[in-house]
C-alpha cells in the first residue's frame, strides 16, 4: 500500500470514529447540559493527556510565550466546544457537519488580518462562493434561525479563531501549554456553569461521556498517523466523509432526513474547501492547507496538531499549526 493510501485509510477511519463520537454527544445531549457532558468527558480525558505529556522531553515551565494570544485561543476553544456541543445536541447531524465544513473558509479569511497572508482572487472567490454554501444549508429567511444553528456557526467562528491563533503563536509556544489551557479552562470555567443544570447521571451515561473522551484520543491518533503517512491534500478532504457517517447515523439512530438544500449546500462547502486545499498547496511556499488547521477536537479533547508540529521540528516537514 502507498504512503498516500495508507494515510487516506488511516484517516478515513479517524473520521468514521469521530463521526460515532459526535453521536454519543448527541445521545448524551437529548438529557444533559452541553455544559456536563463537556465537563465529564473533559474530566475523562486529563488521564490520556497526561500519558502523552509525559513523554514531552522539552524542559520549561507552563506559563505562555503570548499570554494574552493564549487567553484568546483559549476562551475561543472553549466556546467553539460549547456551541458544537450544544449544535449537534438539537439539529440533525449532517445540517450540523454542513455548517461546521466552513470553519476552514473562515480560517483562510482570519489569516489575512490576522497572519498578512494575501489571498488570491482565485481563493477569495472560493470562500464566498464555500459561504453561500452555508446560506443554502441554513435557507435565511424560509426557514426560521434556531439557536442550534447559530450555535453551530459560532463553533465554525470560534474555531476558525482558535486556529489561525496557533497559526501566528505555535511555534513560540509549547505543545503542552496550548493543550493543557482550553482543557483547564473548560474544567474550571464549565464546570462553575454546569452546577445551575446538574442532573444525575446513572453510570451507563458516566460511561459513554468516557467513551467520548477515549474515542477523541484513539481517533487523534489515528490522524496523526496519516498525516505521517501521506500528503495533506490527500489525507485533509478526507474530513469530509464524516457527512456520509452523519447521513446513516442520522437515519438509522436519530430518524433524520436530509433536505435537499444541506445536500446541495453541503456540496457547495466540500468542493470549495478542496479547491483551497489544493491551491494552497499549489503555491510556492507551501501554506498549511486550512483543512490540517483545524484537525477536530472541541477543546474536550488533545488536539493533533501539536503533536504534528513536534514532528515537523524533528523532520522538517510542513506541519498544521491547528
Amino acid at each position: 500500500m502507498s504512503p498516500n493510501a495508507k494515510g487516506a485509510l488511516f484517516a478515513l477511519t479517524a473520521f468514521g470514529i469521530f463521526a460515532t463520537h459526535d453521536v454519543i454527544i448527541k445521545y448524551l445531549g437529548a438529557s444533559y447540559s452541553p455544559f456536563q457532558v463537556i465537563f465529564f468527558s473533559t474530566l475523562m480525558s486529563f488521564p490520556l493527556v497526561s500519558f502523552m505529556l509525559m513523554r514531552d522531553p522539552l524542559p520549561g515551565t507552563l506559563r505562555p510565550v503570548h499570554p494574552w494570544w493564549t487567553a484568546i485561543r483559549t476562551a475561543a476553544a472553549m466556546l467553539n466546544g460549547m456551541c458544537a456541543f450544544y449544535a449537534f445536541s438539537v439539529l440533525p447531524l449532517a445540517q450540523t457537519y454542513a455548517i461546521l465544513f466552513a470553519t476552514p473558509l473562515l480560517i483562510t479569511l482570519l489569516s489575512i488580518p490576522l497572519l498578512g497572508e494575501s489571498v488570491g482572487w482565485r481563493r477569495g472567490l472560493a470562500v464566498c462562493v464555500g459561504l453561500l454554501g452555508v446560506l443554502v444549508v441554513l435557507r435565511p429567511g424560509s426557514t426560521p434561525m434556531s439557536m442550534g444553528h447559530l450555535a453551530g456557526m459560532g463553533s465554525a467562528i470560534f474555531g476558525a479563531l482558535a486556529s489561525i491563533i496557533v497559526r501566528k503563536i505555535g511555534n513560540d509556544e509549547r505543545s503542552v501549554v496550548l493543550l493543557l489551557y482550553p482543557m483547564a479552562a473548560n474544567y474550571i470555567v464549565v464546570g462553575a456553569l454546569m452546577i445551575a443544570v446538574y442532573k444525575p447521571m446513572p453510570i451507563l451515561d458516566v460511561g459513554a461521556a468516557a467513551l467520548i473522551s477515549a474515542m477523541g484520543f484513539v481517533a487523534g491518533l489515528f490522524l496523526i498517523a496519516a498525516y505521517k503517512a501521506g500528503e495533506a491534500t490527500i489525507v485533509a478532504p478526507m474530513q469530509y466523509s464524516q457527512i456520509l457517517w452523519a447521513t446513516a447515523y442520522g437515519y438509522l439512530l436519530f430518524d433524520e432526513g436530509v433536505d435537499r438544500y444541506t445536500v446541495i449546500g453541503a456540496g457547495i462547502i466540500i468542493a470549495s474547501g478542496i479547491y483551497i486545499v489544493l491551491r494552497e498547496s499549489a503555491k510556492s511556499g507551501s501554506q498549511t492547507p486550512v483543512l490540517r488547521t483545524k484537525a477536530r477536537g472541541y477543546g474536550s479533547s488533545f488536539r493533533i496538531s501539536p503533536f504534528l508540529r513536534n514532528a515537523r521540528k524533528r523532520t522538517d516537514t510542513v506541519i498544521p499549526g491547528e
